[in-house]
């Protein structure tokens, strides 16, 4: 089955990018989106931080809700985490679930990404370490897109955030809001590249093409170096025909993006965050933390592949 039976018309980038590229993008199909992402380097990884001495950040996205964004943001830096990577998460969505992943209640935290984004707080000021070091959600981030949009440079607040950071880690993961919105458009700004986890599934597929317009977007005005760097098949149950042929789709069109490790179903991925803990930690042996070692892996073998090529 072609992609182009799957993907919808591109929307309009989100309103705080300059109006004059704000209106509707021609169709996109296959053939014209997967020599686009192929562009980058071919290897789905992060590229290798310690070239530059500043923390790899990479933006965790997908504006379709419910497809493991914060599971593998939190998994995957556990995980880099344990293989000797010097890693801060950030929780850039409202719902505040990674910073409940962490066992925080974002209702009574009284500093957070907010008063970064918003009042400048410098970002330490709201850096927690858990299992990872984590800079919070609080309740307050669902008005950070009204109150950024009166501010000048607001596309950039994140980027200037790190500053303060970046050169204190390997790796910044950022778990963006499930929406194309201005959270996530300043996490598409601050980020060297994006990683998608895709549920195999087949409308889970049709956000893949929008999501590539927004950064197109995002790299004529505001970031020319951002890109899609990987694709995460998540919630994989290899036994359904209907999981591996949306596997089948992913790899005919985006090939070297798609990263060899599967995100398997299991009960495991929900439980964890109820204790307050990743997978790797509430589980350590089983697959599912695996897995995301497994990830970790790949992001780490390919920067290692692209320091020496």
């Amino acid at each position: 089955m072609g992609l182009s039976r799957i993907l919808p018309r591109s929307q309009p980038l989100p309103e705080p990018l300059p109006a004059e590229t704000a209106g509707e993008p021609e169709v996109a199909v296959p053939s014209a989106l997967a020599p686009r992402l192929h562009a980058v380097p071919s290897s789905p990884v992060a590229g290798d931080p310690e070239e530059h001495a500043l923390a790899k950040v990479i933006a965790f996205a997908n504006q379709k809700g419910g497809v493991a964004k914060t599971t593998t943001t939190l998994n995957l830096g556990v995980a880099l985490k344990e293989a000797g990577k010097r890693v801060l998460i950030i929780d850039l969505d409202p719902q505040g679930n990674l910073t409940m992943s962490q066992g925080m209640n974002p209702d009574v935290i009284e500093r957070s990404m907010f008063d970064v984004l918003v009042h400048r707080v410098p970002i330490s000021d709201v850096i927690h370490t858990v299992e990872v070091d984590i800079a919070v959600a609080s309740i307050d981030l669902a008005g950070a897109e009204l109150a950024l949009s009166a501010l000048i440079g607001r596309e950039r607040a994140l980027e200037k955030a790190l500053i303060e950071v970046r050169d204190k880690y390997d790796y910044i993961l950022l778990d963006t809001p499930p929406s194309l919105g201005l959270l996530t458009i300043n996490a598409f700004v601050a980020a060297d590249g994006v990683i998608v986890p895709v549920q195999c599934e087949y409308l889970s597929l049709r956000g893949l093409v929008q999501l590539e317009n927004t950064l197109a977007m995002v790299r004529e005005n505001l970031n020319p170096a951002v890109r899609v760097q990987g694709i995460v098949p998540t919630m994989y149950d290899g036994r359904t025909l209907h999981a591996r042929e949306a596997i089948e789709i992913l790899q005919e069109n985006f090939g070297d993006l798609l990263f060899e490790t599967r995100i398997k179903k299991t009960v495991r991925y929900a439980e964890a965050p109820v204790k307050g803990s990743s997978v790797l930690r509430y589980d350590p042996t089983g697959p599912a933390a695996q897995a995301y070692r497994d990830l970790a892996k790949e992001v780490l073998d390919g920067a290692q592949a692209r320091e020496h090529a």
